[in-house]
């Protein structure tokens, strides 16, 4: 059964909504810079643990962990609260991050996100962030 696991360095980034420019008069939709760079981050992550192996096929299952890092500015109460008690971040969206990390796992870790039938995914501060994922096959 197929089987893949790896975190992602740094704080958790949620896919960006397409922007639109002009340029001589024709309209232009493109990803923001900050979801591109981070896509890239996550595909090199997934490349890294695959290690050569080809693409999943079928039905899976993918568990994500968001990991913020609590903010230095914050005071060792604060900081002490938000780790053992709990304490979740607003920004950005579970979803978006789902997003972003399930397109740049395309072609890479399975043929296309189509092939998610379950996804599991929360959010927390940490020492440091990070982005753990695991991507599991599903029996038919």
């Amino acid at each position: 059964m197929f089987s893949v696991e790896f975190d992602v360095p740094g704080n958790p980034v949620g896919k960006g909504r397409p922007r639109i420019s002009t340029r001589g008069g024709f309209a232009r939709a493109y990803t923001p810079a900050k979801t591109v760079d981070y896509e890239a981050v996550v595909r090199s992550a997934a490349r890294v643990a695959m290690s050569g192996q080809d693409p999943a096929t079928g039905p899976l299952r993918v568990v994500l962990e968001a990991c913020k890092g609590v903010p230095k500015s914050w005071s060792a109460s604060r900081r002490r609260r938000a780790l053992e008690q709990g304490e979740f971040w607003a920004k950005p969206d579970i979803d978006n991050v789902l997003k972003a990390c399930l397109d740049a796992m395309n072609s890479v870790v399975y043929i296309d996100d189509g092939q998610v039938v379950i996804a599991s995914v929360s959010k927390r501060y940490s020492d440091i962030g990070r982005v753990g994922i695991r991507v599991t096959g599903v029996e038919r």
